[in-house]
């Protein structure tokens, strides 16, 4: 088990098709020494999801009936960062999720400054992404992808959907982006990036202490008291979600 993929919890993101699938192929990997976990964690809202009924529990397995937004506030706020070389916790989005990380850091940041306006907005200026359309809630989906991608792709080199090599990462793009808003001048502006990558046996995840270090750069902006934005993103290499976070200044 020299190669296997070392984790400590993995949380996966809904019960339904796609959390079925995650939770089985999690199970998987561990039975043939390619991962190693604690335990993985389903939360859905419904007691009788579809994962539960054709998984059912099991020592690593467990289920958490409960609301995302609820779940995160009391997982997300009682973690810790990790000490380096540990295990770490994951987590398992479904691609069709609601932006449920950036959910979390605004609510942070409005618990931590009460007193100053703390604002969603739309993501200012081009990346020049094949799709890219903001959402009624103000969240921007931007993606590479101008064809419709094979289910559980995990975005290797050579992309399935062209059978030619993938020449973008949408990590670098939007790094670019930020570049080209802060030489725009105004207010300062930051970026918080959670990106989800392949983990093991077609699941994507992202570092739950990726996540505690977006918090960390939203605190560290806000600090000085001046008004100041950052960019948070949950990403993977060809799609992405992503919002403006703006704190306003403080006042005396």
């Amino acid at each position: 088990m020299n190669d296997a993929v070392v984790m400590r919890d993995v949380v996966v993101v809904g019960g339904g098709c796609y959390g079925t699938f995650y939770a089985a192929q999690l199970a998987k990997a561990r039975e043939k020494g390619k991962a190693r976990f604690r335990k993985v964690v389903v939360v859905d809202r419904d007691p009788a999801c579809r994962a539960r009924r054709e998984l059912g529990d099991a020592p690593d397995r467990v289920f958490i009936e409960r609301e995302w937004t609820e779940y995160f506030d009391a997982f997300l706020g009682s973690s810790e960062r990790t000490e380096p070389g540990a295990p770490q916790d994951y987590i398992v989005p479904s691609p069709l999720m609601p932006h449920l990380m950036f959910e979390w850091v605004v609510r942070r940041a409005r618990a931590r400054w009460p007193e100053r306006p703390v604002s969603v907005e739309a993501v200012p200026g081009t990346l020049d992404t094949p799709y890219d359309r903001v959402g009624a809630d103000g969240t921007r989906y931007v993606s590479f992808a101008d064809w419709i991608c094979p289910t559980h792709c995990v975005e290797p080199a050579t992309c399935p959907a062209i059978a030619a090599p993938r020449t973008w990462e949408m990590s670098t793009a939007i790094g670019q982006l930020v570049e080209r808003l802060r030489a725009g001048g105004g207010q300062t502006i930051s970026s918080a990036l959670f990106v989800c990558r392949h983990h093991v046996f077609g699941v994507g995840t992202f570092a739950v202490e990726a996540v505690l270090e977006g918090d960390a750069v939203v605190a560290t902006a806000g600090a000085g008291g001046e008004a100041a934005s950052v960019l948070v993103g949950t990403i993977s290499s060809c799609h992405g979600a992503m919002n403006l976070l703006t704190i306003g200044r403080s006042t005396p």
